[in-house]
């Protein structure tokens, strides 16, 4: 399920199944030396997410991505996050985010993958590479599905 009005509807009618939320957290970095890696870091994430949404279809919801740059505060962006989506009726809220600094944070459930550069890959590569990277994930999904 996706953030938008058709599948919001299903969501609203069915809400006892899809009971996980993924949040994307992107960081942006406007400063010009670390834009590319950032580009590449966001191009990897969100297939990633999406793929995931895609398998899990009826089980999820991927919210849209959570953007915010290296200068803003993690803990006060945490802090309000959490907040704001503790008032969703979802059960499990995941996070992924290619930023290392997002496992020191108080959020739970943080889901960090390093970076994979898929731009210069054709199509078959890049689908084995995110099938790969949703083999990692996986066992930490169906861990808080089984709690």
């Amino acid at each position: 399920m996706n953030w938008n009005a058709k599948d919001m509807d299903t969501y609203m009618q069915q809400k006892e199944y899809i009971d996980t939320l993924l949040v994307p957290l992107l960081k942006l970095e406007t400063n010009p030396e670390n834009m590319k890696s950032s580009s590449s870091s966001t191009e990897f994430l969100m297939y990633l997410s999406t793929f995931m949404e895609n398998q899990f279809k009826g089980r999820i919801m991927l919210l849209p991505p959570f953007s915010y740059t290296q200068s803003m505060d993690l803990e006060i962006l945490a802090e309000t996050l959490q907040k704001d989506i503790d008032l969703m009726d979802f059960k499990h809220v995941f996070y992924l985010t290619t930023d290392a600094n997002w496992t020191s944070s108080k959020l739970e459930d943080v889901i960090w993958l390093p970076s994979i550069p898929l731009e210069s890959m054709d199509k078959q590569l890049r689908q084995k590479i995110i099938e790969d990277q949703l083999r990692q994930v996986l066992p930490l999904l169906t861990k808080k599905w089984s709690d």
